[in-house]
């Protein structure tokens, strides 16, 4: 019997033997590079909430078009940008609009994002994406193959990776102020998960088209508990609060120690039965990445706790203000999006490097020079935010699946524990489905 999952990892391994070869299978146009000092076209899926402010950092260039399956939501932008032709289906937008389109900024919930990036960029368009780039990790190394393929510019949203403090906590670590680093620890405080189970459903709002909302995702009936925005802590459309911050924070690390994939995943802490819910995220997870050695480092364990980290700094005796703990052979690195603190095992504080990473440009400046045919983007999926996206929703597929999994990244493969499958590959229902 032919499961969605066996055909999930049947087809990644026929795309990656293709990929490999150097041939090309999409349908449409190679992406266009527009000139330095030429403007970019630009098509923007979702422009409320989070999307609004990612169309202020592309406003520069010409915003040619808007989606929004929410009119209201979506009405100031609509507004402010009274030219850009109009949308619901983003489908109908790129087919309409595929030859005015030069790229595309994606601001939608995590579930919809998979579909609406691999149709921009098979059709040869560059695209900015909201993190977590996807909403399952089969979906996330499909994303890293067609960018590769499709050579297309892209960026996911992790802004604060333009942070000069981000910079020079990288600088830091790989300058050896503590020595090597053999394990890191990353945290997201606060408890927000395990929505309420919504007992009433009222109709369906006019300015909302909620079919559309629903994409790829099994129907359900309309709540608010759901849309506009607890959608993230709903495991059908979101990646809970691992999904929502992970990315900006694991960015550190996986920046500072040039991590691709691990090679193992585990839980620090295995939850009771009645924890892992079917339809909810958690209120809390601990969990830990294994990455071999590569690169010049040693192997390194990686920590993602949603929770508190007062046992974490209890223990290594380090300033417990920091969302990222480094522990070097010779002392620790505290740091945040800001910058960072580092105290040597003998109390003292180690001299700081020199600045070697030059300041970005700005992160969505970053992204629109490569579109126009300047360096790749710091978060560009293909060399860095891939694999990043991946190893983010991996940490929750352990929870989901009650315990660890060994990983062989190439053959997008978990061993160790039958449960895994079911959260790595999506079952997308019917209109949705992707060869």
């Amino acid at each position: 019997m032919n499961t969605p999952h066996k055909k999930s990892r049947r087809r990644f391994l026929q795309t990656s033997a293709v990929i490999g070869a150097g041939y090309w299978f999409g349908t449409s146009n190679v992406a266009r590079a527009a000139g330095p000092n030429e403007k970019l076209n630009v098509a923007c899926i979702g422009v409320g909430g989070r999307g609004a402010a990612n169309v202020g950092g592309v406003s520069r260039e010409n915003i040619v078009a808007m989606c929004d399956v929410d009119e209201q939501k979506a009405g100031k932008k609509f507004q402010q940008f009274d030219k850009a032709k109009r949308f619901q289906d983003y489908r109908v937008m790129l087919d309409k609009l595929e030859k005015q389109i030069d790229a595309v900024v994606i601001s939608t919930p995590d579930h919809t994002h998979f579909h609406a990036a691999r149709q921009a960029m098979l059709m040869g368009k560059h695209v900015y994406c909201e993190k977590p780039l996807a909403h399952s990790a089969w979906e996330c190394r499909e994303l890293t193959n067609i960018a590769k393929r499709m050579d297309v510019a892209t960026q996911l949203g992790n802004q604060r990776h333009a942070n000069a403090g981000m910079a020079r906590t990288v600088e830091a670590v790989r300058a050896g102020v503590v020595g090597d680093i053999k394990e890191v620890y990353c945290f997201i405080g606060g408890s927000r998960g395990m929505p309420a189970v919504p007992k009433e459903f009222p109709a369906v709002p006019s300015h909302l088209n909620w079919d559309l909302w629903l994409g790829p995702a099994k129907v359900r009936p309309y709540s608010p508990e759901y849309c506009p925005y607890k959608w993230r802590f709903w495991w059908d459309f979101g990646t809970g609060e691992t999904g929502n911050w992970g990315c900006h924070i694991l960015d550190i690390p996986f920046w500072a120690l040039k991590l691709k994939y691990p090679n193992r995943i585990d839980l620090d802490h295995v939850p009771k039965e009645t924890e892992i819910d079917p339809q909810r995220t958690p209120k809390s997870m601990k969990t830990r990445l294994q990455f071999p050695a590569e690169q010049g480092r040693r192997a390194v364990t990686l920590h993602w706790w949603h929770g508190s980290n007062r046992e974490v700094f209890q223990k290594y005796g380090g300033e417990g203000n920091g969302n990222t703990l480094f522990v070097g052979e010779k002392g620790l690195i505290v740091a945040d999006f800001n910058g960072y603190k580092a105290k040597l095992n003998d109390g003292t504080t180690p001299e700081k490097p020199a600045e070697t990473i030059a300041k970005s440009a700005g992160f969505y400046n970053e992204w629109i020079g490569a579109c126009k045919g300047g360096p790749r983007s710091s978060c560009d999926f293909v060399d860095y935010s891939g694999p990043l996206a991946e190893a983010v929703l991996l940490a929750n597929t352990a929870f989901r699946a009650g315990g660890g999994f060994d990983w062989n990244a190439k053959e997008l493969k978990a061993s160790g524990n039958a449960n895994v499958d079911q959260y790595l590959f999506p079952d997308f229902r019917d209109g949705w489905k992707v060869d």
